[in-house]
């Protein structure tokens, strides 16, 4: 676990060493805080939440994240120094595990810097702050599945923007699955695909998350999602280191 730790703190760094993290972060503040407040109806609900604020969360990552891993893998073949990376003294899964562990924790940063508007709607009123900590954990849960997915896109092209257009497409796909428009229209047609649908839906997952109810299921299910997808990548990358 320690190899992979020393990746994911090279991998973080790498991130600050550059003006990319700053603009993801401050265009990431500035569309939540615009949505909350405008689309969201913050005010004009007179209620003392952060609802409007999570229901965008994941329509933000889907194109936020993808920004984020289409360099994982793909800036690393591009440079041909996947090989060299590859080749030193640690795991293959710790490589995998370190690079998705710094661009989490970089999300993590991102949600921790929304921390005003938590401050805002508890100087407005009372809210119950246990569903809000409910909801940022659920945020970060979103965050950790369209990595996952993200960096295994990345691993199998060196190019960045179509590993950025393939991974907001399968994200998307996952988000939208559970909307009552595909629903509706899988359960005229296929009501076992509609139940399967919406049992694979990130969005529906979070939002229970979004109401103060952390049910294992969801929790089991975002496992099982982040790690099907760094499995996913390692073998990719296995796949890849045979070639």
């Amino acid at each position: 676990m320690r190899p992979a730790l020393i990746v994911a703190q090279r991998e973080l760094a790498s991130y600050f060493a550059t003006p990319v993290a700053y603009v993801f972060i401050v265009i990431f503040l500035i569309l939540s805080g615009a949505l909350t407040f405008t689309l969201g109806n913050f005010f004009a609900r007179g209620q003392a939440d952060l609802i409007p604020f999570f229901s965008f969360v994941p329509w933000l990552f889907l194109f936020l994240v993808p920004a984020i891993t289409m360099r994982l893998w793909a800036e690393e073949r591009r440079l041909g120094t996947i090989e060299l990376l590859l080749t030193l003294p640690l795991a293959q899964w710790q490589a995998v595990l370190g690079k998705f562990l710094a661009a989490w924790a970089f999300c993590a940063i991102a949600l921790a810097l929304t921390f005003p508007l938590w401050i805002t709607v508890n100087i407005l009123g009372e809210p119950d702050n246990g569903v809000i900590l409910a909801g940022y954990a659920g945020c970060l849960l979103v965050a950790g599945a369209y990595l996952a997915v993200g960096a295994a896109v990345s691993a199998l092209t060196r190019n960045q923007v179509i590993a950025f257009v393939l991974a907001v497409a399968i994200c998307f796909v996952f988000a939208a699955a559970g909307s009552p428009i595909v629903t509706e229209f899988l359960s005229a047609r296929l009501p076992a695909l509609a139940e399967a649908a919406r049992a694979l839906s990130v969005a529906e997952r979070f939002s229970g998350f979004t109401r103060g109810v952390v049910a294992l299921r969801d929790l089991v299910f975002f496992a099982s999602f982040m790690g099907f997808f760094l499995f996913l990548n390692a073998v990719v990358l296995d796949h890849r280191k045979a070639d």
